[in-house]
């Protein structure tokens, strides 16, 4: 069985996948790399998937690992997200060091929505 000490970091885990999907756009390039460290064939990634595929691969390594399946996994609902999103914004070395653009809270909202179950 696996035990993690620090819930912040599997709350980070589970968010990945959907924090990848998003940022895909800015540095498509990125994310294919990490993607073969997963094992994927980057000539066979197209930038425009390169999130999902990224994504996917994370997916399967954290239900592997035997991770919560998504935030809903740890507890929450989607009645949580206005708290989390507001959670999340005062956070700038999570917002403003996003490659794209500083997500706004509709952005945000989504981000943790589709990371609510991730398998």
């Amino acid at each position: 069985m696996l035990v993690f000490t620090s819930p912040h970091g599997v709350s980070v885990a589970l968010t990945a996948p959907s924090v990848f999907r998003f940022t895909s756009n800015a540095c498509p390039d990125r994310h294919i790399d990490a993607a073969a460290a997963f094992g994927v064939d980057p000539a066979r990634v197209k930038d425009s998937m390169a999130g999902e595929v990224l994504a996917e691969k994370l997916t399967r390594f954290l239900e592997d690992l035997g991770l919560p399946n998504g935030l809903s996994g740890i507890g929450y609902d989607t009645s949580y997200i206005p708290d989390l999103v507001e959670g999340a914004l005062p956070q700038h070395r999570v917002t403003k060091l996003a490659p794209t653009r500083e997500p706004a809270r509709e952005q945000l909202a989504s981000i943790f929505e589709n990371a609510m179950k991730l398998y």
